[in-house]
């Protein structure tokens, strides 16, 4: 007798869960940029001031772009003339990380997507509108009481 063949159905369940480890896990788009913008928060990561003995390199070199650490400076600058590193890096600069204000925006959450004027402004232009009209009923009004006083 032969053996019992089994389906190939492929479920790939395996690098679903590789994925949804937090083990390695690195920063956002957002923390990233901000990173980036802070002047003081950039240095503090370039130059260390204390060793961090659980991060390779004792956490000396490091990527900000790339949100990694390296075991030397010679890694750190072979990883940045690479293409990963220069794609990550033109991303970054090109494109700005999505806010969660943008991003609730995109979903329609909460907010209604007719083009309405909100009650204040509206009353605001109706009250602009109003005293601008003013002038001309004024002098209507004022020239239609001197003509009924005559």
């Amino acid at each position: 007798m032969g053996r019992i063949r089994h389906k190939r159905n492929h479920h790939a369940r395996r690098d679903i869960s590789r994925a949804a480890r937090t083990r390695a896990r690195k920063l956002d788009a957002d923390q990233v940029e901000q990173n980036l913008k802070d002047a003081k928060k950039n240095n503090e990561l370039l130059n260390p001031d204390h060793l961090d003995i659980e991060k390779p390199g004792l956490g000396l070199f490091y990527c900000v772009e790339c949100d990694r650490h390296f075991p030397s400076h010679g890694d750190r600058e072979v990883h940045q003339k690479s293409k990963l590193h220069k794609r990550i890096a033109k991303k970054m600069h090109e494109e700005k990380a999505y806010t969660i204000e943008e991003s609730m925006r995109a979903a329609g959450i909460g907010i209604d997507n007719t083009q309405r004027v909100p009650k204040d402004q509206q009353q605001q232009t109706q009250s602009n509108d109003n005293q601008g009209g003013n002038e001309n009923i004024n002098s209507s009004s004022t020239a239609q009481a001197m003509k009924t006083d005559a």
